[in-house]
């Protein structure tokens, strides 16, 4: 099953961000995640799997959310932007990251997108294999620059 989260999932929110961000202890996460959630411009996905998880513990979450400034690869505005996608180990290879990325369409679908873009770290294989298999084109690769002034 997947939902949205409310408020009162953002501890479990947090954690999950955590182990995809794990430079991000949960707590660190939660400021964060607490604007998101009950954003009309973001959506942070909960996924629930009785079956591999303790029942109401949630093994999965999507962060989606509407860029209105320019996304490689897209011409239109907004996008729907998955910014990240994470399931427990114990979880995977059901289905369940496919499903989340539908829900993240489906919702920007429902806010009058008429594309879904992502992106994922150069080195990150298995990312990428995921975004092709669900019907993603890499629209370009990009290395980004920085310096203290």
């Amino acid at each position: 099953m997947i939902r949205e989260a409310q408020p009162s999932d953002l501890a479990a929110a947090a954690r999950l961000a955590s182990r995809l961000w794990p430079e991000h202890a949960p707590a660190d996460l939660e400021p964060e995640f607490s604007e998101l959630i009950g954003s009309d411009e973001a959506a942070v996905l909960l996924l629930f799997d009785d079956e591999c998880r303790g029942e109401g513990d949630a093994c999965g979450f999507a962060q989606c959310q509407l860029r209105r400034d320019y996304v490689e690869g897209t011409s239109s505005s907004p996008v729907g932007y998955l910014e990240g996608i994470y399931v427990d180990e114990a979880c995977r290879h059901r289905g369940h990251a496919r499903e989340l990325l539908r829900a993240c369409e489906a919702w920007a679908k429902e806010r009058g997108c008429t594309e879904f873009a992502s992106d994922c770290e150069l080195d990150n294989a298995a990312s990428l294999a995921f975004h092709l298999h669900a019907g993603f084109e890499e629209a370009n690769r990009l290395i980004c620059f920085a310096k203290r002034l």
